[in-house]
């Protein structure tokens, strides 16, 4: 009867153990607390790093003369998007000083610049070479966002997504979301920079990660998404998984000690 009690009392345990709760899943539990914070965050614009590569397109009425600043053109493919490859070879990549470089403008440092300011910036440099300012049109995209995810995914791997800014969820989705194995409480995130490589955690069950300042992804940051324990214990992510991974452990224990009692 002890013998019995004490192993149903381990069965209740271990199931109980190896569960996942629901709160271990559910993203951006509790209410905001700072909301202006949150939505500043929002839409605060990107800010250009190292690595990144820029799309700059620069028309006027004079072709001959905006040819002389651009690099080869940027051909597009048959559905209209920018070929990824034309875009590294002829975009303007951002070097280890900040910097790029234009055809007879020469360096431009615009490390930590918006899009906009890039834009902003040129037009101020290309002024000289133009009788009337309003002749030329520049346009300066980021040619996508690279970001790395690994671990307890759908779909782990390096994604490239065309959008100026993405934040930690996006890019999650993007990757097929996490698995019910993965812990929302400790997603890692790798960042490269000047100073060195550096690691954040984020805690996406906690509403208050949309404060974070690492809530936007940087070109090139690695994301991490670690497993639960219940998957490195093997038994089972649901009650039900548990419940028969305990059942056939518990029969083959049986079974032995029948045997064991046959034989004696």
């Amino acid at each position: 009867m002890i013998m019995r009690k004490l192993l149903l009392l381990i069965l209740i345990l271990i199931i109980y153990s190896s569960c996942i709760p629901k709160k271990d899943l559910v993203y951006f539990q509790g209410d905001p607390v700072r909301k202006d914070s949150i939505y500043k965050l929002q839409d605060e614009p990107y800010r250009l790093q190292i690595g990144d590569i820029l799309y700059i397109d620069i028309k006027s009425a004079d072709p001959e003369l905006v040819a002389l600043f651009k690099n080869v053109e940027t051909q597009r493919n048959t559905t209209g998007i920018i070929d990824e490859k034309r875009v590294y070879f002829s975009g303007y990549s951002i070097g280890r000083q900040g910097n790029i470089r234009i055809p007879y403008v020469g360096e431009l440092n615009i490390l930590g610049y918006t899009t906009r300011e890039v834009r902003e910036k040129i037009q101020n440099e290309l002024e000289s070479y133009f009788i009337n300012k309003d002749d030329v049109f520049i346009t300066v995209k980021l040619a996508g966002i690279r970001v790395t995810i690994l671990g307890e995914v759908s779909k782990p791997g390096t994604l490239l997504i065309y959008k100026n800014q993405i934040n930690i969820i996006e890019a999650i989705a993007n990757a097929g979301d996490i698995l019910v194995t993965g812990n929302r409480k400790n997603v890692t995130v790798f960042r490269k920079n000047i100073d060195g490589t550096k690691r954040y955690e984020i805690d996406l069950t906690d509403i208050s990660s949309f404060d974070s300042n690492n809530f936007h992804v940087e070109s090139n940051d690695i994301i991490y998404i670690e497993p639960l324990k219940q998957k490195t214990w093997g038994t089972g992510v649901t009650g039900m998984q548990s419940l028969t991974a305990i059942v056939t452990v518990l029969t083959l224990l049986t079974t032995t000690l029948l045997l064991i009692q046959t034989f004696k």
